[in-house]
Parts: structure tokens; sequence; C-alpha cells
């Protein structure tokens, strides 16, 4: 399974999408709630629908864009990917411990250790783990308002297909998308403390903190981290920040 390869790509799309003035996310989120709502005609072997709209060309915005943007019962106006909180999510999150840590005046060097390391410094089969961890956050994260359907499914597999998954990981994500949501099942893939805070941390980048079901999942997810609350107002701070 490569997911951390896949994790890397995401993460450096996104740093890509928030700094780039030159395009247009809601265009694109817009483009691709189109295709999908619209009639294909012809030959698709190419990746593009009738109008000439390249699947293929949005892997800036594809794999992320389908997570949030295309959900069926969310203004595309409204809320986007915070971009800037996926692209920077171990480091956001170790701020955000820094911060607390600093408020209960409590910081220390031994403590630090304990925490656990950023997925960004991770290598190797904890690299892979923790990179496991963040995409089956956000794939829970995404499905929380119960909007993507079947061929919504099937779109988000061909995109993180495209961003070089092997049949392994292919299998993972399709699994992900169709098992029950279980927030205290995915605390417990948390690794370390840190994990725990970016696990969380991601999930807040591709939600809707106005929706209710979506901002439920945030609390269940919080409770089964087991973060304080302060943490998690701490955790949102960082991610409304990064972008």
């Amino acid at each position: 399974m490569n997911a951390s390869k896949i994790l890397q790509q995401l993460m450096q799309q996104a740093g890509g999408s928030q700094k780039s003035s030159g395009v247009d996310v809601k265009g694109m989120l817009g483009g691709l709630s189109k295709q999908l709502g619209g009639k294909a005609s012809g030959d698709n072997s190419s990746g593009r629908s009738s109008g000439g709209f390249d699947m293929k060309s949005l892997l800036g915005g594809g794999a992320m864009g389908m997570l949030v943007g295309s959900k069926r019962g969310r203004k595309l106006g409204g809320k986007a990917l915070k971009y800037g909180a996926i692209a920077g999510v171990g480091v956001l999150a170790w701020k955000a411990w820094q911060s607390a840590q600093a408020n209960k005046n409590a910081g220390s060097e031994s403590q630090d250790a304990s925490e656990g390391e950023r997925v960004e410094a991770l290598e190797g089969e904890y690299q892979e783990r923790r990179s496991l961890e963040l995409l089956q956050a956000m794939i829970m994260a995404a499905r929380a308002d119960g909007h993507i359907d079947e061929q919504e499914q099937a779109m988000i597999t061909e995109q993180i297909d495209a961003l070089g998954a092997d049949d392994e990981m292919h299998r993972w994500v399709e699994q992900q998308l169709n098992a029950p949501l279980d927030a205290k099942a995915l605390a417990r893939e948390a690794d370390s403390p840190q994990a725990a805070r970016e696990m969380y941390l991601i999930s807040v980048a591709v939600i809707d903190e106005q929706n209710p079901m979506e901002r439920a999942w945030l609390d269940q997810l919080a409770s089964a981290l087991d973060l304080p609350q302060e943490m998690t107002a701490e955790l949102e701070h960082q991610a409304q920040q990064a972008d």
C-alpha cells in the first residue's frame, strides 16, 4: 500500500492550491459538481465530458475537491477546503499543542518527546501508518453529512487512483467509503497524541462547521480522541489561520 505517497501528494497540491493566485478553486469545484450532475455523452475514456471538462486536469483540487466541494446539498459559494490546514497538518497540530502548553506554562522537552512526531517528519512504516490514519479521517469527515452517493464514491476512488494509488490502496479507499462511520474506531487508530491532533485537524479541514451533522461528527471525534475543549478550539483556530 502506498498511503504515504497519496497523502504527500494531497498535501503538496493543497499547498499549491493555497498559494497559486491563478487557480480558481471554487470554479474547479463548481465544474466538478456540474460534471456529477450532468449527462455525459460520447467516449469518456479520455476522462473528458461532452462539455470538454477534463477530470484528470483537476489533480490540484480533484481528489480533495471530491471529498468536499462536490457533495450534494452544500453551497459551493460558501465553505471551501481549508487548503492550508491540509498542506501543513503536522506543523499546525504541533503549534496547537505548543500554544496550549504555553497557556498552561507546563511545557518541557520530555513532554515534547512523548507527544509523538509530526507526519511530515516520519519515515518508512511509521509514515505509512500515520498517512493511513489521516486519509481515513479525511474520508470519514467527508462522509459525515451523508451526501456522498455511489457515483461520487466511484469518482473519489478514480481521483485517488489518478494520484498513483496501487491496487491495495484502491481497495482500501473503497472499503473506507463504505465502512460504518465510527469515531471510536477511528480514534483507536491514532498512534500518539500528535496523531490524534492531526486526525482532528485534518477533519476540520474537510468539513463545514455550520452543518449540524458535520459539527456533530467533529464533537464525536474529539471525545473519542480524548481531546480537551481548549485543544480542539486551538486546532480549529490553527486551521482557520492557515488559509
